[in-house]
């Protein structure tokens, strides 16, 4: 066997990111994939290489733009074919499904090299997978390398990584995946269980902007890190930027590793200029884990989400158009949360009403509004039925997170008596964790 070699070894596919052009913005253009961890890494000043697979065309350009972002080697494992491994990006933010588009990637195959690379002089890896064989790729390490494997598309099955048993440092999922939305998205320990299969000494399941959970595997110790909620310049690639700083910094122990990604993360997620990015996250790292853990955050694992109820203020009714409420629902479903709808529940009034069918659909909406935690109101065309809602929930003392997305109630009572007011959505969904956070602080 070669020497070992210290740097880390980020292995996976190379796209090409396009986001798609969204309220007059422009449209973004850069290499994707591994290649977010690889700047992460370069940010965070961590030594690292690169084994990637990736189209012929794109292995000059990314060999020589990962070079100027302190790659220490180039390594092509494989290329893909029939297809250009370009992804459209329709939401950058991720306030809602964020419409990825891999092109045609129903005909798409990667290929490894023949003859394969030895990867023997590398004993730390960081896989991201993709579209090829995790067995192959298992065969070309030295015995003693040690893995990490952040799975975030293209593993359907645990199964697969069998053979990496024994050598599994962290298991890593997002709760935007596929895989833990069969597993785990309604019972962690279930997904727990299936983990603890593969043996790694620890477990991170990235929960967006509800923070994350750090699950030590050996003792059943779990830390809670919570996230830096921000306006969000671009999500895309921030949950590998996670992966990737915690598993190079794991030398300093899982815990502070954690903590170092989420840092580097919520950098990643509020800026695409590189530089602005590194100078940010090294001062992060400036402060001590214990300052970074006393300044807190905004925790609110996925699974707790349910036990919050959310009412659904707004002109709900078939007949409006209401396309920013229904973005804003699918926006609140898609992280979760619980939303009550009064007019989906009690029923749409029939025009005109009765007066007796007036009394008793105020008096059911008013209980329901009663029993939810949390209001989050929509007063399109100053709807005046969703202003006397809001009114009433802020009497009560109920958290209200107001979205005024055609900024049709930019007055001081509904501004000031919001917990939140925002004509931005993305702002909106970060008050929504927030204040449920709030909630279950006070709750334990």
């Amino acid at each position: 066997m070669a020497n070992c070699d210290p740097a880390l070894l980020v292995v996976g596919e190379l796209v090409v990111d396009y986001t798609l052009s969204r309220n007059g913005e422009m449209c973004k253009l850069r290499l994707g994939g591994i290649c977010h961890a690889a700047r992460g890494l370069w940010a965070a000043n961590i030594e690292y290489s690169v084994a990637a697979f990736c189209p012929r065309y794109l292995v000059d350009e990314a060999e020589s733009y990962l070079f100027d972002f302190g790659c220490k080697e180039f390594i092509w494992l494989g290329d893909v074919i029939g297809a250009p491994n370009v992804i459209l990006i329709g939401d950058v933010t991720e306030v809602s499904h964020q419409g990825y588009e891999d092109l045609m990637r129903d005909t798409k195959i990667v290929k490894f090299q023949d003859p394969l690379p030895q990867l023997d002089a590398y004993q730390k890896v960081v896989v991201f997978p993709g579209k090829f064989d995790m067995n192959t790729l298992f065969s070309v390490f030295a015995e003693d390398a040690q893995f990490s494997i952040d799975i975030a598309y293209d593993v359907e099955d645990l199964s697969s990584l069998k053979a990496f048993i024994g050598r599994i440092e962290a298991i890593i999922i997002s709760t935007s995946s596929s895989l833990f939305m069969r597993l785990g998205a309604e019972n962690i320990e279930e997904l727990l269980d299936e983990i603890n299969t593969l043996s790694p000494d620890v477990f991170l399941l990235k929960e967006n902007r509800g923070g994350s959970r750090l699950f030590d595997m050996q003792d059943g110790g779990v830390e809670e890190i919570p996230a830096k909620l921000s306006q969000t310049a671009n999500s895309v690639g921030v949950g590998d930027v996670y992966s990737s700083v915690m598993v190079g910094l794991s030398y300093k122990g899982w815990v502070e590793a954690a903590w170092r990604g989420s840092q580097a993360a919520t950098v990643y997620s509020q800026t695409t200029f590189p530089d602005d990015m590194k100078r940010d996250v090294q001062r992060g790292f400036r402060l001590s884990v214990e300052v970074l853990q006393a300044l807190g955050g905004t925790v609110l694992p996925w699974h707790d989400r349910q036990t919050y109820s959310i009412y659904l203020a707004g002109p709900d009714f078939t007949y409006v158009s209401k396309q920013e409420l229904d973005h804003a629902l699918d926006s609140l479903t898609y992280h979760n949360f619980k939303v009550r709808r009064p007019i989906l529940e009690n029923g749409e009034l029939k025009r005109p009403a009765s007066e007796a069918d007036l009394q008793q659909t105020y008096h059911l909406d008013y209980k329901l509004l009663k029993e939810c935690d949390v209001v989050f109101s929509v007063p399109l065309d100053r709807d005046p039925g969703t202003l006397v809602e809001l009114g009433m929930a802020i009497e009560m003392g109920k958290p209200v997170v107001t979205y005024d997305p055609r900024r049709e109630n930019e007055n001081t009572m509904v501004i000031s008596g919001s917990s939140v007011y925002s004509k931005d959505l993305d702002a909106c969904l970060n008050g929504t964790f927030e204040v449920i956070s709030a909630l279950r602080a006070k709750s334990r």
